[in-house]
């Protein structure tokens, strides 16, 4: 079987060991051995990142736009592979992971553009005959530690802007998903950029990712991955003076009112609450619904899931794949329990399924008579697990959408304009969709939350530069 090995200082570097990257469509099918590296491995990355820095941060942009657009294309023209390799791995369906891979690719083409756009400002001093001027450069050397739900398109979320505004990056992605960012990382070894720009080194994230914090000779960490574990990686940045990014968890609200056009209120929080396995940060699992809609709401969502066709990732006419590993599987169905015993009913599904292949497969699950106070409703359960809250009217709903110590992305289904606009304003929410579902996000335009979903600067479109750069003020004597 084939070894895939950890890409370090431009070569191709065996780890100390390797670990089966499994099918969790099929257990019996195993994609391939990955390399798991150690802290000596973060080290040598770091040394060739750090002696490949000056050179990359003061060249031509135009190279480093070449090269980015370059990535960009051949990610493009093998969208359809590499969106099976995703669907194989990670479990979300074909079509999914095809649409993700060209999400990547279009992502590393936006930046090629902003390599070139990177402006600065000139302005007058208080002080006669002194000119300012106020320039953005590279931060440096870059860890990114990157989660198994985008296995592709949060990679080069990150992989792209560090790389346009001048850095050098050590990414070390999820170990449940290494064959995509392997992937990535080997068409980035064929695009022209130097030795020790880009470096992948796989492994797990107490070995791997501690080593990328902790380690000296690391400037900045960009982290999307569980709440734990981004505070704790916070606190040893803020204490070593890294700067900080992170993505982690979110409770999202999704607002149904009683003017809503139900077809599409039920047809929305399906796509939120349960496609992509409800594995999204940005997914839906907390319908709050008025009481006008409330009865007619549960018995549509419950027939529209009886049409949901779970089933292999790869096989086509499957709407939801497999839940990711076993012990996602297990905490998406102690959860089940978990609401029924706190007096929720079980409205549709929650089964664990037995299909043809041995896999990790799940029925979606709806409760209904929840309110806001179970812990079904307060903690992230990562799977397609929804609940739905019956509220008076649209200030109970809006409070209730406000009430979680996450604030990622929040929805309503109205057809008030009047609700949508205040909607938009007194959400406690980074991101806000009208009639929209609440997970689905464009490459171009700002992504994050508030509260406990995020910290530090926004990821994607032209906000990025303000976690990948750092800004300078020169001044000059006339």
């Amino acid at each position: 079987m084939q070894v895939f090995n950890n890409f370090i200082n431009g070569q191709w570097t065996a780890g100390t060991s390797s670990s089966r990257n499994i099918n969790p469509s099929n257990l019996a099918d195993v994609i391939g051995e990955y390399a798991q590296g150690d802290a000596a491995q973060v080290d040598a990355a770091v040394a060739a990142a750090t002696a490949a820095f000056p050179a990359w941060a003061t060249g031509s942009v135009q190279a480093r736009s070449d090269a980015l657009d370059k990535i960009g294309n051949e990610i493009l023209a093998r969208k359809e592979a590499l969106g099976t390799l995703l669907a194989r791995e990670e479990g979300k369906t074909k079509a999914e992971g095809i649409g993700e891979a060209a999400r990547a690719g279009y992502i590393f083409k936006f930046f090629a553009g902003e390599c070139l756009r990177l402006a600065g400002e000139v302005l007058p001093s208080v002080r006669p005959n002194i000119g300012v001027e106020i320039t953005r450069e590279p931060v440096g050397v870059v860890g990114l530690i990157t989660p198994w739900n985008f296995p592709i398109a949060i990679p080069a979320w990150k992989i792209a802007p560090a790389l346009a505004f001048g850095n050098c990056v050590v990414l070390k992605p999820a170990d449940l998903v290494p064959g995509c960012a392997w992937a990535i990382a080997e068409i980035i070894s064929r695009s022209g950029i130097p030795a020790g720009v880009f470096n992948l080194v796989m492994g797990r994230g107490s070995v791997i990712g501690n080593a990328l914090v902790e380690h000296p000779g690391v400037h900045a960490i960009s982290f999307t991955g569980s709440v734990g574990v981004g505070r704790s990686i916070a606190v040893r940045c803020v204490e070593t003076h890294k700067k900080v990014q992170l993505e982690m968890g979110g409770k999202n609200p999704q607002v149904i009112l009683d003017d809503a056009d139900l077809a599409q209120a039920v047809e929305l929080s399906v796509q939120s609450a349960f496609y992509s396995t409800g594995q999204r940060c940005t997914a839906s699992s907390r319908l709050i619904v008025t009481e006008g809609i409330y009865p007619k709401f549960i018995e549509a969502m419950k027939a529209r899931m009886e049409k949901i066709k779970v089933g292999d990732a790869l096989a086509q006419g499957t709407d939801i794949g497999p839940v990711s590993s076993q012990s996602q599987l297990e905490q998406d169905l102690s959860y089940i329990e978990i609401g029924k015993g706190e007096g929720a009913t079980l409205a549709a599904g929650g089964q664990r399924l037995k299909l043809d292949t041995d896999g990790f497969y799940m029925q979606p699950a709806l409760f209904s008579e929840s309110v806001a106070a179970m812990r079904i409703n307060k903690e992230e359960i990562f799977g397609p697990v929804a609940s739905v809250i019956r509220v008076q009217d649209y200030d109970e709903a809006l409070a209730t959408a406000n009430d979680t110590e996450f604030g990622l992305s929040a929805g309503i289904a109205t057809t008030s304009l009047k609700y949508a606009t205040h909607f938009k304003r007194h959400s406690q929410a980074g991101m806000v969709m009208v009639n929209l579902p609440t997970a689905g996000v464009d490459y171009h335009v700002p992504f994050g939350g508030r509260k406990g979903s995020s910290y530090g600067p926004r990821e994607q479109g032209k906000y990025a530069q303000e976690f990948f750069t750092t800004v300078k003020t020169a001044y000059t004597l006339a």
